[in-house]
């Protein structure tokens, strides 16, 4: 639905983008992620149209963005970071404008703007003024102006950007909900917007590929296997603590999400002595699974000393 070949975009001597490969598949939702200044505006900006590129190739669902602009524009639904919203416009009346600019004919007008406005969960406010609705609520609208066309792709900049709490939550669940129909691009610095939203990620530093793939490859392909398990117990005491510590061979144990990471020397397998000092013990075990890095462990690790792909 989405691929990206050899990307570069270069402002003078700085190199934005340089020489990015990446496919998003139909129906998947995909982060784009990096620290701040890695790329991924000005990568979103070229897939958009926003900005040209100085080599490479893209496209988007089929169409290539440099020479079929107009096509892929049609396709896209695009919420830059920051939204054009006219604050002493009512939400409808907003929505109205932006179907107008998108040349949606008249007689689907009224459809498309309801349609949009219960997608977004926008029926509360749909006849206020927009300067005069939350920020989360405004944000509800730059998603609806978005996919006020029905566009079968979203390229989302920072979405939640902004928001409290329970505002980030409710905006996460919306993009959830319009995967499948549609393939959605996010970008973000901020990792639990990938884990919690995204099947998967593109992550970019410096302009570089730093690794891509779905959540699941990420983390197999760049695990560091250390020799050990985490365990979940119902009762996770410091006595519990003390005696994974005298088993022989143990080399470490720490507390950690209601249970224990229990490290040992290379080459052995304690998981069996493990289990049957739990059940001798009656520490009531809830969960194991072997040690690996997980995604905040991959991105911090490809972040600060990764190679490009």
């Amino acid at each position: 639905m989405i691929e990206v070949k050899h990307l570069t975009k270069k402002y003078g001597d700085l190199v934005a983008v340089n020489d990015l490969n990446f496919k998003v598949e139909k129906g998947h939702i995909w982060g784009l992620l990096g620290p701040n200044a890695a790329g991924k505006t000005t990568t979103m900006r070229i897939l958009t149209g926003y900005l040209p590129a100085t080599d490479g190739q893209a496209t988007v669902a089929d169409f290539d963005v440099f020479e079929q602009p107009n096509d892929v524009k049609k396709v896209i639904g695009y919420l830059p970071e920051s939204v054009p919203l006219y604050p002493e416009m009512t939400v409808t009346e907003y929505l109205g404008f932006v179907a107008d600019i998108k040349q949606i004919p008249k007689a689907k007008k009224r459809e498309a703007i309801e349609k949009t406005i219960v997608t977004s969960g926008l029926r509360s406010v749909r006849g206020r003024l927009i300067k005069n609705i939350s920020r989360g609520y405004r944000q509800r609208v730059g998603i609806a102006q978005a996919l006020i066309h029905d566009p079968r792709i979203l390229i989302l900049d920072e979405p939640t950007t902004g928001l409290d709490p329970a505002q980030i939550i409710e905006i996460r669940e919306l993009i959830k909900s319009l995967k499948g129909e549609r393939t959605i691009i996010l970008s973000t610095h901020i990792l639990a917007e990938v884990t919690q939203t995204c099947d998967g990620a593109v992550i970019i530093n410096d302009g570089f590929l730093m690794a891509s793939g779905s959540l699941e490859e990420l983390t197999a392909s760049f695990a560091v296997k250390k020799a050990g398990v985490h365990i979940r117990l119902r009762s996770a005491s410091a006595e519990a603590s003390a005696l994974f510590k005298n088993m022989a061979g143990v080399k470490d144990v720490r507390p950690q999400d209601g249970g224990f990471t229990i490290e040992w020397s290379p080459g052995a397998d304690l998981r069996d002595d493990v289990t049957r000092l739990v059940v001798e013990k009656d520490m009531g075990l809830l969960e194991m699974r072997p040690l690996g890095m997980n995604i905040e462990d991959l991105y911090l690790k490809i972040i600060s000393g990764g190679m490009p792909q």
